[in-house]
């Protein structure tokens, strides 16, 4: 049965239907994110600090994107998360764009999304996998009408690792906004077991790369959309490469 609140609405999500979870959002749960959310910022925070700044590649690629338009669409692997989000919030902080991530809309999604905003970013509530025609909805609205810059990770947590899902395309193709590809590398890290998520060692060297802005075409048949995924695919794992050799590299860059 679904769980309603007094006035007959559905209550753990904020698109008002049930979740699979079917927690609501009660006062000790918000209580309870409360704490965890500045705890784990805190954590995160410091897990960024911990890491030595190395080279940032391509730099000039996200110049040339944003001399174009207000906002862009940020791909990267689920699994580099960590480091380039990190450099996408630097960017907020110097006034060159907005980032937004995409976040669950069930009450256990609040938890990220009271995280995303703390860190000054937009979360779009939304779901890839069950609410996946709405949360493209969203993303372009917060793409053209607010100038939000929102995030992909084609992959997704869920996989499978390093396919890239038309997601992003079709959000370039419907915006005329572009794709701009990224990835880092870790001179150490450990791999999370379930979904190799890359969590670098402390006082490892992070340095990152980020390719040329991809446009996509108005019409564009399904030859062509599997051509680009397949280019984009290549196109994030050369970058990793390129992240790996600038690790190499003594020079040190901007991404403290």
């Amino acid at each position: 049965m679904a769980d309603t609140d007094p006035g007959g609405e559905l209550r753990n999500t904020v698109y008002k239907t049930v979740t699979r979870s079917g927690r609501r959002m009660t006062r000790a749960r918000r209580a309870l994110y409360a704490v965890i959310v500045p705890l784990g910022m805190t954590i995160i925070r410091l897990w960024w600090l911990s890491c030595r700044s190395g080279r940032i590649v391509g730099e000039e690629h996200l110049s040339a994107a944003l001399a174009q338009a207000p906002s862009l669409v940020p791909c990267y692997w689920h699994q580099h998360q960590l480091f380039c989000a990190r450099y996408l919030l630097q960017q907020r902080a110097r006034g060159r764009l907005m980032p937004g991530w995409l976040i669950s809309p069930s009450v256990d999604g609040e938890l990220g999304a009271m995280m995303v905003t703390r860190i000054g970013a937009r979360a779009i509530r939304g779901s890839s996998s069950h609410t996946g025609a709405r949360a493209l909805r969203d993303y372009y609205l917060a793409l053209v009408k607010e100038n939000v810059s929102p995030v992909v990770t084609p992959d997704g947590p869920k996989g499978p690792r390093f396919k890239f899902k038309p997601g992003a395309i079709l959000l370039a193709q419907m915006s005329g906004r572009p794709m701009l590809p990224m990835a880092y590398a870790a001179s150490r890290a450990w791999l999370i077991k379930w979904d190799k998520f890359v969590i670098p060692v402390p006082f490892s060297r992070i340095s990152l790369a980020i390719g040329a802005p991809r446009y996509v075409a108005r019409v564009l048949d399904a030859a062509a959309m599997e051509t680009l995924q397949r280019e984009m695919e290549a196109e994030l794992l050369r970058l990793y490469q390129v992240a790996v050799l600038a690790n190499t590299s003594s020079t040190d860059s901007t991404l403290a």
